[in-house]
C-alpha cells in the first residue's frame, strides 16, 4: 500500500480528524485510535444505528482503525503514549489550542522523544490569532470564511448545506495534504514538524472564484449573483412528479443540446449571453418544460445526450448508480452484526486496492494488544487497569 510505512496516533473525534485518518487508512497508513472512555463523541450517538444500536456514521469513519482507551489525566496513561511515539510518527489531534500542552503530550513535548514526528492540529481557527479558543463547527467556519454569503437564494437567504464543507473539504483534506507534504520533506531532512490546520483558514481558500475578485478587486459576490450560485440557467429544475434535474450546459455545444432537447433551439444565444436579460427566458423555458414532463421522461431523454444534464439522486440512489458501483464506490465489510455496506475509497492506484481491515470498534477494543506489543506482560496491564489508566 502506498502509506504502510505510516504509523498515526489519532486522537480527533467527530468528523475532520476521523474523516481524515480514515481515508490515510484506506491507503495503508496504521492508524490507532486514542479515544477517552466516557468521553461524548457525537458521531457513536448519531443515528441512525445498525441492529445492534452502533452508529453507521462511527463505523464507516473509523473503519481500519484499532481502538486504545486511555485517561489522559493518568501520568500513567501520558508515559504509554510517549513509548507509542517512539513507534509512531504522525499524531493528529483536533482539541483546543493549549490542551495537548497540559496532558505534556503536545508537540513541542513530544518531538524531542521522536524528532521525526509530524503533529497535525486541526482546530477551527487555528493555533494563534484573537479566536484561536473560540468554540465553532462547520456552519460557523462557512460563515466567518465568506463560503455561506453566496450559498443560498435571495428568498431564504444562506442555507445550511448538507455537506459539511468546512470540516471536511477544509479541516479533512488540507490535514491529509500538510501531512503527507511533511512526509515528503522528512524524507530529504530527516525531521518532523508541527502541522497547523485552521477550519476557517481552509475553508476561506476554498472561495476560489469569488474570492479571487473579492480579495483582488474588492467585488463581492451575493446570492443569486453569479454564473455558478443562481445568478444564471446554471441550476436544479423540478419535474412534475417532484423531482430535480440539474442542468449545467455551459459551452456552447452543450448549450445547443440542451435546448433543443426542451424545443427551445431558439434560446440558444440566451444560454451563452451571461447577462440576467439574456438568461431569464431560458430559466423561464427550463421551468416549465421540466414542469411538463416527470422524472422518468426526462431521465430517458438525456440518458443519450451529452448535454450536462444529471438526475438530482438521493445518496441511496447515488449507491445504487452504475457508475458509483463500477468504480467501487460501495463496498462491504463485517460488522459485529452483519455485513454493512460503506462509502469507499475514492482514489485509485494502478498498483494498489483500498484497504478495509474491519468497521469502527468499540472504545479500548485493543487495549491488551497494544500494550503486548509494547511489552507489558498480564499483570502489569492489570495493574494499569485498577490504577484507572483505561478509564
Amino acid at each position: 500500500m502506498p502509506l504502510k510505512s505510516l504509523k498515526i496516533l489519532d486522537f480527533s473525534t467527530l468528523l475532520p480528524g476521523p474523516f481524515a485518518t480514515m481515508m490515510l487508512s484506506d491507503m495503508g497508513a496504521e492508524v490507532l485510535r486514542v479515544e477517552a472512555p466516557g468521553r461524548f463523541d457525537l458521531t457513536r450517538a448519531i443515528e441512525p444505528t445498525d441492529k445492534g444500536g452502533v452508529s453507521y456514521v462511527h463505523q464507516t469513519l473509523n473503519r481500519s482503525k484499532r481502538s486504545i482507551g486511555l485517561n489522559l489525566k493518568s501520568p500513567e496513561a501520558v508515559e504509554l503514549i510517549k513509548e507509542l511515539i517512539k513507534e509512531y510518527d504522525i499524531v493528529v489531534e483536533q482539541f483546543r489550542p493549549g490542551v495537548m500542552a497540559k496532558f505534556g503530550l503536545d508537540y513541542n513535548s513530544l518531538k524531542d522523544i521522536n524528532p521525526k514526528l509530524i503533529y497535525c492540529s486541526i482546530t477551527g481557527f487555528g493555533q494563534t490569532g484573537p479566536y484561536k479558543d473560540r468554540a465553532g463547527h462547520d456552519i460557523n467556519y462557512m460563515a466567518i470564511s465568506g463560503l455561506a454569503s453566496y450559498t443560498g437564494t435571495k428568498e431564504t437567504g444562506p442555507l445550511p448545506i448538507g455537506v459539511q464543507a468546512a470540516d471536511m473539504g477544509g479541516g479533512s483534506m488540507h490535514a491529509i495534504a500538510g501531512i503527507l507534504a511533511a512526509v515528503i520533506e522528512r524524507s530529504q531532512s530527516g525531521e518532523g514538524q508541527y502541522v497547523d490546520i485552521s477550519m476557517t483558514d481552509a475553508a476561506f481558500s476554498l472561495n476560489a472564484m469569488a474570492g479571487a475578485s473579492a480579495v483582488g478587486g474588492g467585488l463581492d459576490t451575493g446570492l443569486e449573483d453569479s454564473l455558478l450560485n443562481g445568478g444564471s440557467f446554471y441550476n436544479h429544475y423540478e419535474t412534475k412528479d417532484g423531482r430535480y434535474f440539474s442542468v449545467g450546459g455551459l459551452e456552447p455545444a452543450f448549450m445547443k443540446q440542451l435546448c433543443e432537447a426542451i424545443g427551445r433551439p431558439d434560446l440558444i444565444k440566451n444560454g451563452l449571453t451571461h447577462t440576467p436579460e439574456a438568461q431569464v427566458p431560458l430559466i423561464d423555458a427550463l421551468t416549465v418544460a421540466f414542469k411538463e414532463h416527470d422524472f422518468a421522461h426526462w431521465h430517458e431523454v438525456f440518458l443519450n445526450l451529452d448535454a450536462c444534464v444529471e438526475p438530482t439522486l438521493s445518496v441511496k440512489e447515488a449507491a445504487e448508480h452504475p457508475q458509483i458501483l463500477e468504480r467501487d464506490m460501495v463496498v462491504e465489510l463485517q460488522g459485529e452484526h452483519g455485513l454493512i455496506n460503506q462509502i469507499g475509497a475514492p482514489i485509485k492506484f494502478s498498483k494498489h486496492q483500498p484497504k478495509y481491515d474491519f468497521v469502527g470498534c468499540p472504545i479500548g477494543t485493543h487495549n491488551d494488544e497494544v500494550m503486548a506489543e509494547l511489552g507489558f506482560d498480564t499483570d502489569k496491564v492489570e495493574e494499569l487497569k485498577s490504577k484507572g489508566v483505561f478509564g
